[in-house]
């Protein structure tokens, strides 16, 4: 086991549930109507090669509890990274006394009781990399050496990285439950610069997951970054057009995080999204279903509960193009007069159902258009769904790549562009709680030069 992992194990699951209690115990002590209380200690290595040498070597070690109180609906919350008993107790009174002075809100409280978790399976979620510094630090080498010797135009690096967490988390409450799990999330990287004449352009690659063994090499890593970072010498403006885009899966998940955000809980409750009121409307093409599926066996976003120790469950957020549920907690559930789905902490392996075919595949059915594979600014606003982005990637004709192009923008409007989804890729992209493929819209103005 990794030095990292072994941290982690001093304090384990039952100490941790131990500390949870004794929060809640504590809080009832004091006084108060109800309490929830949450831990968690988080333990990690990383390790970062720059042009051969040694730029970074990071342990992290860090441990937490926090206890949130309820007087009636008057709230109260304070944390500490003491897992003491006399340090919980200290925060506990914190937490009881700043209730005291709130003012109260109709919408506080815990979650419904008949809506916690009673039982869960075996995620697979914890898969320990018996990794010590030296290892590390080797690894990182070969994959930025692989990427730096792939050819002479590449003359510079970000450097070569490798990461190794692991992760225990706890929560309680005074409904009587209390639950914990742990897990491992591991992952290798690389970023790396070409010249050729004047021209430089930088590029990346990384590989995560929650078993060592499922991680790509160092050597894939590193000449796949290189790859994507010599495609992209000899780029060009394009003049303004309309045309399809190709969005890749790493990019197009930015895109399902946008509409994430803009049916979440407070977007809605606070009337500031483009989706405002949309549930039951058609947002996407019939074939096109988004469902959350957190008990996935070692996947990127299990958990066996939501952060307020709700019940998760496969459940569609989109399901035939209609737009099914909102993504609430307990608390904007309330706001809204509805109850929660569960996403205390947000969506837990929300996967895109209906892609068909290969990249190639799109790029033929697109025929000419552009393939973004970078993007650029915040140019989203979740009020309006207007969408403009710096972006660069590869101008497509009669469905191949001719010519690598930058310093453009691509514009439109997030409802028009999920409503012109022509096609989704089967090319499903793990490495999130997005899992998606690529995605193929319709139209959008592209502006250059």
């Amino acid at each position: 086991m990794s030095d990292s992992a072994e941290v982690a194990k001093s304090v384990g699951l039952g100490e941790l549930e131990e500390a949870v209690q004794r929060a809640l115990d504590e809080a009832r002590r004091l006084g108060a109507d109800a309490a929830e209380s949450g831990a968690s200690v988080d333990s990690g290595l990383s390790v970062t090669v720059r042009m051969g040498e040694v730029e970074t070597l990071e342990y992290q070690n860090d441990r937490g509890i926090g206890i949130t109180v309820y007087f009636g609906k008057r709230r109260g919350a304070a944390n500490t990274s003491d897992l003491d008993p006399a340090a919980i107790r200290e925060a506990a009174a914190h937490a009881c006394e700043l209730a005291r002075h709130t003012q109260e809100d109709p919408h506080a409280g815990l979650p419904d009781a008949e809506h916690l978790a009673r039982d869960w399976p075996d995620l697979d979620l914890c898969h320990p990399w018996q990794l010590p510094p030296d290892e590390a630090i080797d690894i990182a080498r070969r994959c930025e050496d692989a990427a730096r010797t792939l050819d002479e135009r590449i003359e510079n690096s970000d450097g070569g990285s490798v990461n190794s967490h692991h992760g225990l988390r706890a929560y309680g409450n005074s409904h009587g439950f209390l639950g914990s799990f742990e897990g491992n999330t591991h992952a290798i990287s690389c970023a790396v610069v070409g010249r050729q004449g004047e021209e430089m352009q930088r590029d990346f690659w990384y590989t995560v997951a929650r078993r060592p063994d499922a991680l790509e090499s160092p050597e894939d890593v590193g000449r796949r970054a290189a790859e994507r970072t010599l495609a992209r010498l000899g780029s060009e403006r394009l003049d303004t057009r309309r045309v399809p885009v190709l969005f890749p899966p790493e990019l197009a998940r930015g895109l399902i995080g946008a509409l994430v955000g803009a049916v979440s809980g407070p977007a809605q409750y606070r009337e500031a999204s483009w989706l405002l009121g949309a549930a039951g409307e058609t947002v996407a093409p019939k074939w096109l279903s988004l469902v959350e599926r957190p008990h996935l066996p070692g996947a990127m976003g299990s958990a066996p509960f939501d952060s307020e120790g709700v019940a998760v469950r496969e459940n569609p957020l989109v399901e035939e193009g209609r737009l099914c549920r909102y993504v609430l907690d307990s608390y904007t559930a309330r706001q809204l007069g509805l109850e929660t789905t569960g996403n205390a902490g947000g969506v837990r392996n929300l996967e895109l159902q209906g892609g068909e075919g290969t990249r190639e595949d799109l790029l033929r059915q697109m025929g000419t258009g552009l393939m973004v594979t970078e993007l650029m600014g915040q140019g989203i606003n979740g009020v309006t769904g207007d969408y403009s982005r710096g972006a660069a990637g590869f101008w497509v004709e009669n469905g191949e790549i001719r010519q690598p192009v930058q310093e453009i923008t691509i514009a439109g409007n997030l409802r028009d562009m999920f409503a012109n989804i022509v096609a989704a890729g089967a090319d499903l992209d793990t490495r999130s709680n997005i899992r998606t493929g690529s995605l193929l819209i319709r139209e959008m103005t592209v502006a250059g030069q």
